[in-house]
């Protein structure tokens, strides 16, 4: 079962303006063959088809805590693209605006109008260019050597993906959102590679950095690294995945430091809130009517 807690894993800035064509890119990131969606329901299914749950346990505890923390990542990668899209972020309500006066005209020009037309101006579980996330992208193959050893190419191949949307948008919030998840990837490539090696002996952590650029390079993943993201696995658990840190120990690939299992999440940032949007009925186009209805609960609560 999951434990779920209203914030996000770090502070996103507020947004400045609508950045369609951004969004579209960072949808990648979500529901492309190698986004957020993927790695989830990787680590999930191989957690849920896990053989030796007790006799492999560190393994175990490796895959099933690493599958909740991306939980928070696929909410991480939807607040940013919400913030891409929102007209009036944090806003309650707007005058209603006059649907023949072709107020979503602007859509028509962005690269995914799905955004607009199949979502409300809000994220979807697609790619970049549209294409639905595909089940086929689950790979879990019962062989505990290689699960983890299609889980570290699917992080490296996820970290290929998030520098080349980070080198297509300059926006502040897609750059923050990216930066702070080429930091935990990274630390989930390398339990992954840890696991591996003492599984295999093979150093697998010494082919890390892929893409050969270091986080440290990207001023907003340096940022994370300052303050120890890195080294950081996160125990997303009150009581359980205890035996962590018999994988994560040791040196960090990134800068030689000394990681650690950290028991509790990371402390986050408020959740993103895109605001009402009257031209896409959302939540409705006048919205007063659901405000008396939510407040008649409140008060009959009372």
């Amino acid at each position: 079962m999951f434990l779920r807690i209203d914030r996000l894993q770090i502070e996103l800035p507020m947004p400045k303006d609508q950045d369609p064509n951004a969004a579209a890119a960072v949808q990648a990131l979500l529901g492309g063959r190698f986004g957020e969606m993927s790695t989830l329901m990787n680590y999930m299914y191989q957690s849920f088809n896990f053989r030796g749950k007790t006799t492999l346990k560190p393994y175990y505890d490796l895959i099933a805590n690493i599958a909740t923390e991306e939980l928070g990542h696929i909410e991480l990668v939807s607040a940013t693209v919400n913030s891409l899209l929102a007209k009036n972020p944090g806003q309650d309500k707007e005058n209603p605006i006059d649907p023949v006066e072709a107020p979503l005209g602007f859509a028509k020009d962005a690269r995914n109008t799905a955004h607009f037309i199949a979502g409300g101006a809000n994220t979807l579980v697609m790619g970049a260019m549209g294409e639905p996330w595909n089940g086929e992208y689950v790979f879990t193959s019962g062989n505990l050597i290689l699960d983890l050893l299609h889980n570290f190419f699917l992080e490296v191949a996820a970290r290929t993906h998030k520098l080349r949307v980070y080198e297509m948008t300059s926006n502040p919030v897609a750059r923050e959102m990216i930066g702070y998840l080429l930091v935990r990837g990274g630390v989930h490539a390398a339990a992954y590679g840890k696991a591996l090696e003492s599984l295999t002996g093979v150093e697998m952590t010494k082919l890390l950095p892929i893409p050969r650029i270091d986080n440290s390079k990207i001023p907003e993943a340096k940022k994370y690294m300052d303050l120890g993201f890195h080294r950081n696995l996160y125990r997303f658990s009150p009581s359980d995945y205890q035996d962590l840190g018999l994988i994560w120990n040791g040196a960090s690939p990134e800068d030689g430091s000394s990681v650690v299992v950290v028991d509790g999440p990371p402390t986050g940032g408020e959740v993103f809130d895109a605001g009402h949007d009257s031209a896409e009925f959302a939540p409705e186009f006048e919205v007063e009517n659901l405000f008396e209805i939510a407040k008649k609960l409140y008060d009959k609560a009372k």
